[in-house]
């Protein structure tokens, strides 16, 4: 018996066509993004799933739902995967905050799991919400294929932790809009990473 996550990045939003950080700001998917999560739904529609899974921010939920329809399941929302909360950096880009914030965002980029982005959160911190809301799903269905549907940030945390990686270099780790990874749990302390950063159900246009 194991759990299968089926892992999923929301899909594009208008911040993220323009690279402002995102975090918990809600923010809607554009257009472009409504279209990747029919995209993959549609390639998952031949799946059997007994849940799916979700942050509570919008762009994350409504990704979810666009998965869930064909299934006929509800989406059940978790705090705990929520974006890190980029507190005073939501909005900006990364040229603003350089201006504006040069010495934080060397030392974030350096220490990320250590250093508390002005008005929001360490990686660390991030990483024990995301580690332990995962870990309570793989627990609840412990045999079955379970949709979680959150963000970049939660998804580097995750893999990296499942693969004992040092966090501070998480950034190495690429995580596309609508992108599908999987994890494959036998047990928490046994994860398996079979699937990364996939985007095959993507048309060039949609990527």
């Amino acid at each position: 018996m194991s759990c299968r996550i089926y892992l999923v990045r929301h899909g594009e939003t208008i911040w993220n066509a323009q690279f402002r950080f995102q975090g918990h700001s809600d923010i809607a998917l554009s257009p472009r993004g409504l279209e990747q999560a029919r995209a993959l739904a549609a390639r998952l529609s031949g799946e059997s799933f007994t849940a799916f899974y979700s942050s509570d921010l919008q762009r994350a939920l409504d990704t979810a739902r666009i998965l869930a329809e064909p299934h006929g399941l509800p989406v059940v929302t978790l705090k705990a995967l929520r974006e890190i909360n980029f507190g005073v950096w939501e909005g900006l880009t990364v040229a603003e905050i350089q201006n504006s914030y040069a010495r934080e965002l060397q030392e974030w980029w350096q220490n990320p799991l250590h250093t508390r982005i002005p008005g929001g959160e360490t990686l660390a911190e991030v990483a024990d919400r995301v580690t332990g809301g995962v870990r309570e799903i793989v627990e609840r269905h412990s045999d079955g294929q379970v949709v979680v549907v959150c963000h970049g940030g939660c998804i580097r945390t995750l893999v990296g932790s499942v693969l004992g990686m040092d966090l501070n270099q998480y950034w190495r780790l690429g995580v596309n809009n609508a992108c599908l990874s999987i994890l494959e749990f036998y047990s928490w302390e046994k994860g398996i990473l079979t699937l990364f950063n996939d985007c095959s159900h993507l048309e060039k246009g949609e990527l």
